[in-house]
């Protein structure tokens, strides 16, 4: 057997936010991965017992870990306007874009609220980590 070393996962920069974009992308979907499965044992479970039927849930459920880490990115960010602003500019550009792609999805293809809201949830949480990462160091190095 052979002993390696690893690096924790994810890496946390010295604030206690996620050092790449990998490790905040990896985590949140992830998160979102997590909450789909709970959400799908959820509804079939629903729907086995006569409640409801499968797939009249919304899929934006599944954002709940996700948003958990989000807050915490947010949190860790430490003081100052350009968390704010990134914050902001990463939720509407992640929900506009995630609402869009699940009434895309929804209308042409006749997706149930279910696996559209899923996939408006997993648009949306790429979208805002790339924006809150790349944005918040960006706003970061022009605020200096």
């Amino acid at each position: 057997m052979t002993d390696t070393k690893s690096a924790r996962r994810p890496r946390r920069d010295a604030n206690g936010r996620l050092a790449t974009v990998g490790d905040l992308l990896g985590t949140a979907l992830a998160g979102l991965v997590v909450g789909g499965v709970v959400l799908l044992v959820f509804q079939a479970v629903l729907s086995l017992v006569h409640i409801s039927d499968f797939g009249d849930a919304s899929g934006w459920i599944a954002i709940i870990l996700p948003v958990w880490l989000f807050t915490e990115e947010f949190r860790a960010a430490g003081w100052g306007g350009h968390r704010i602003i990134a914050a902001a500019l990463a939720a509407g550009f992640g929900v506009a874009l995630g609402l869009s792609v699940a009434g895309f999805v929804s209308g042409q293809f006749g997706f149930p609220s279910l696996f559209s809201g899923m996939l408006g949830a997993a648009t949306c949480t790429i979208v805002y980590c790339l924006v809150w990462f790349y944005g918040l160091r960006w706003l970061g190095h022009r605020a200096g």
